[in-house]
């Protein structure tokens, strides 16, 4: 009999001993109302804790928002108890497991600094490129000029063919110089006499003797000039040149006229 209750004395120092060994192992969670939780911290999942409390059939779990907590105490049998404060919802760097939590740190990524554009300095050199081209760098061509003389008279039946053949689009610029006689003593510039009555004229509502022209030997859109204007070529044709009267038998002298045509327009 006294043997039996020396053993039971020392199975229940044993159990004692273990269940202390059990505590002294235990994770302390520090709560910022003041209350302390001792238990095994098991998981942590969407900023909460989970710690399990006592052992076998009394074994039960306790979740803790990470805001909550004021400090985690860890103890292991391996390690000595180390104190993990919780600031601002961040939790120590470690697990219930006493594993550590990986940091993601966000580096700040260096961008090179980017070149300013390089200058291009306009190239002074003329570029024979098509006539299309709308490069700002690139000399634009030339007109073409013509030089012409226009009777005033009836040589030529009244026209004075200029030799161009203009294209529909093309832009056309002519300047007139000098005085004509339209008979009876009355001179005139090309851009005509709008006091003059005259009811043979090609353009009624032009002054009489002014310069027109018209495109084409077989049109009669006649297009007035005086002494100087720019169009557009409505059709392709030969440009012909003439005095706006109907009678020119007695007309003397000629115009002179410069004619420009943009040889970058047109079809």
């Amino acid at each position: 009999m006294l043997l039996k209750s020396s053993f039971f004395r020392l199975f229940c120092s044993l159990c004692l001993v273990f269940s202390l060994s059990l505590l002294s192992f235990a994770d302390t969670i520090r709560l910022k109302d003041g209350s302390i939780i001792k238990g095994k911290i098991v998981n942590f999942t969407g900023g909460k804790f989970t710690v399990a409390i006592g052992e076998g059939s009394r074994r039960r779990q306790m979740s803790f928002s990470a805001a909550d907590i004021e400090s985690i105490q860890f103890d292991s049998p391996q390690t000595p108890a180390e104190t993990v404060k919780i600031s601002n919802q961040t939790v120590g760097n470690k697990t219930a497991e006493n594993k550590i939590i990986p940091v993601v740190q966000t580096n700040k990524i260096s961008t090179p600094p980017v070149a300013p554009p390089e200058t291009v300095k306009p190239n002074n050199t003329t570029q024979t490129n098509s006539a299309q081209n709308t490069n700002p760098n690139v000399a634009k061509p030339k007109p073409i000029e013509l030089n012409v003389k226009v009777l005033a008279d009836n040589t030529g039946n009244g026209w004075t063919n200029s030799g161009w053949v203009v294209r529909k689009g093309q832009k056309i610029r002519i300047t007139a110089d000098g005085q004509v006689s339209l008979g009876s003593n009355r001179l005139t510039t090309a851009s005509g006499i709008a006091a003059l009555p005259d009811d043979g004229k090609l353009m009624k509502n032009v002054p009489t003797g002014a310069l027109i022209v018209v495109i084409g030997d077989d049109n009669n859109e006649f297009i007035y000039i005086g002494a100087e204007r720019e169009f557009v070529a409505a059709r392709d044709g030969s440009l012909f040149l003439g005095v706006n009267e109907g009678n020119l038998n007695d007309n003397s002298g000629a115009f002179d006229i410069k004619i420009q045509i943009d040889s970058s327009s047109g079809r």
